[in-house]
């Protein structure tokens, strides 16, 4: 089960952006998500999902790729998680 549907619902509620406004492969920056905020966001991810989001991924900007990093985390798949 993705998780990028919650993860759009969870932007919309700390940013105010509409969820179907939130194209999955295009740059959370460029949707007006600035660094600090994303990294604020992830806290909220990994709070929200019980998780911690290993430090090795500084590229993590999209929300796709995000729900990947969160989906593998929750099936308990560490070893798979992206760099």
């Amino acid at each position: 089960m993705s998780s990028l549907k919650e993860l759009q619902e969870l932007i919309h509620e700390k940013y105010g952006l509409a969820p179907e406004a939130l194209e999955p492969n295009a740059s959370m920056r460029a949707s007006g998500i600035d660094s600090l905020a994303l990294v604020e966001f992830i806290f909220a991810v990994e709070d929200k999902y019980g998780i911690s989001i290993p430090d090795n991924n500084p590229n993590l900007d999209t929300l796709a790729e995000l729900a990947d990093v969160v989906d593998r985390l929750r099936a308990g798949e560490t070893a798979a998680v992206p760099r």
